[in-house]
């Protein structure tokens, strides 16, 4: 939603979005996208698998950002799922990277 439909978040209750910069809004939307992405091309077709780990780890700053954010406008409901995504991204960082490498 944020890099396709950015100008309708406002009206779907996403006040988040609609309070940033139409570009900020823009890079965090790609940024996630490509993170998504990164995890699991390479795994999945097996070129530049070192790739997996560098995204997810690149994700778990993401959400640490998001998490700051969101404290920083008393935003806590959200805070939540941002943990709860951080602890995903960041154990497929480990794993990958130490525990499990491709």
């Amino acid at each position: 939603m944020k890099v396709f439909r950015a100008e309708q978040a406002p009206a779907q209750g996403k006040k988040q979005v609609g309070e940033l910069s139409r570009g900020l809004a823009t890079f965090i939307g790609i940024s996630e996208l490509l993170g998504g992405l990164g995890m699991i091309l390479p795994a999945l077709t097996g070129i530049l698998p070192w790739l997996t780990p560098l995204a997810a780890a690149c994700l778990a700053v993401v959400m640490i950002l998001a998490a700051g954010f969101h404290l920083a406008r008393r935003e806590y409901s959200g805070i939540p799922l941002i943990v709860v995504l951080f602890l995903m991204v960041a154990f497929i960082a480990v794993g990958r990277s130490m525990i499990v490498p491709l």
